[in-house]
């Protein structure tokens, strides 16, 4: 079984290719990147101005029994994400689906009127995408501020994550 990562065709371009390297090295199984079109999206909020992640993981759950894929999904977006318990989320997973979602908007420096930093992109979907993968692995939460499973609620708590899995994490992966 390995990790399919659809990538859809507005998030950030030419990034692709080191995230899904990132990834598959972090989970240590095999990742399949899937440039994607334009993924069907459900949950737009016009006055919020972003996406229900829970709406979104709901179409991801219908597009894979339309295409019959068995494997965990990650789609990667860059719209703007909430869910009834936050303001934003930066992903979310629903194990009992194999889905995750994860948006690029508050990822990338411009979000927050910085310079562009592609390096600093690509960091931080890397982690945020292991991290939502690491869920539909059974993973849950870690307190540990360095694990990939930490799960932050800034994006300077993001920053400080380090792309790995502490050892706590790391032997309740399966052997995929």
């Amino acid at each position: 079984m390995g990790i399919l990562i659809y990538w859809d065709y507005r998030s950030p371009d030419g990034i692709q290719t080191p995230v899904h390297r990132i990834i598959s090295g972090l989970i240590g199984c095999p990742v399949d990147l899937i440039p994607g079109d334009l993924f069907p999206l459900d949950g737009y909020h016009r006055i919020r101005r972003q996406y229900d992640a829970g709406r979104v993981l709901n179409r991801i759950g219908l597009f894979k029994r339309m295409h019959t894929i068995d494997n965990p999904f990650l789609l990667v977006i860059p719209d703007d994400l909430y869910s009834e318990s936050s303001d934003f989320v930066f992903g979310l997973a629903r194990a009992s689906i194999g889905a995750a979602v994860v948006s690029t908007a508050r990822l990338e420096n411009e979000y927050y009127g910085l310079d562009d930093n592609t390096g600093l992109t690509i960091d931080r979907i890397a982690k945020e995408g292991s991290h939502e993968i690491g869920h539909l692995l059974g993973l849950g939460h870690c307190t540990i501020p360095e694990c990939i499973m930490f799960q932050p609620g800034t994006r300077d708590e993001l920053d400080r994550k380090q792309k790995w899995f502490c050892p706590t994490c790391r032997s309740q992966l399966p052997g995929i």
